[in-house]
């Protein structure tokens, strides 16, 4: 009995095969016609084998709202690219002007710290010029309050330098008060050949404090 009924089972399997596959093809011909899919390469041999003509899709229109929002699109982005470049381009310069502004605050700042080291130098000068010009004139005074040969025995002992600065202080200070200087006296009080030189120095270099 189990055999009897095989053949038939056999046939109702090829059946409901045969009417599933014919509603598949079905519908895939009916999606393709309602443009739901696309199945022209699919079915063309079919359509062919059956003489049926098969259908191209339409060329979209130059004014279709698709094509029309994709070359906005396009348009979009390009522009956009092009506004990026230049924001690079622009960061770029700002990079490369804040890399020279920084050398030239730099440059000032070291420039700047050069004049003060030489305002500092020229202070500490002035300073020292002030120094020794007040050093000079107190000494003057107190040889010109000295006897004449005590005067001498302590300007002997300087370098020629001071001894001439303290010749002109000494001048100075009697031009001022309408008197004879005394240096004169001094040179006459020292060895010939200390006071020659003194003169010659005098002559050639008056004084390290002009």
């Amino acid at each position: 009995m189990a055999t009897f009924g095989r053949p038939r089972v056999l046939g109702r399997i090829v059946l409901l095969l045969a009417m599933i596959l014919a509603l598949v093809v079905g519908g895939i011909v009916w999606f393709d016609y309602l443009g739901l899919i696309d199945a022209k390469a699919f079915m063309a041999p079919a359509y062919r084998l059956l003489g049926v003509k098969t259908r191209t899709a339409a060329p979209a229109r130059a004014d279709s709202p698709a094509l029309l929002e994709e070359e906005r699109y396009a348009k979009r982005l390009e522009s956009l690219s092009a506004r990026s470049e230049e924001l690079d381009a622009r960061a770029n310069g700002l990079d490369k002007r804040d890399s020279e502004v920084a050398q030239k605050a730099q440059e000032l700042d070291d420039r700047g710290k050069a004049i003060d080291d030489q305002e500092k130098s020229f202070n500490d000068k002035v300073k020292q010029y002030d120094n020794r010009k007040a050093n000079i004139d107190q000494n003057a005074q107190y040889l010109v309050g000295m006897p004449p040969a005590k005067a001498v025995d302590i300007l002997k002992a300087m370098d020629d330098q001071t001894v001439i600065d303290l010749f002109h202080a000494v001048e100075e200070r009697a031009k001022a008060a309408g008197e004879s200087s005394l240096v004169s006296v001094w040179l006459a009080g020292m060895p010939p050949d200390r006071s020659a030189t003194l003169q010659r120095k005098m002559a050639a270099k008056p004084s390290s404090l002009e």
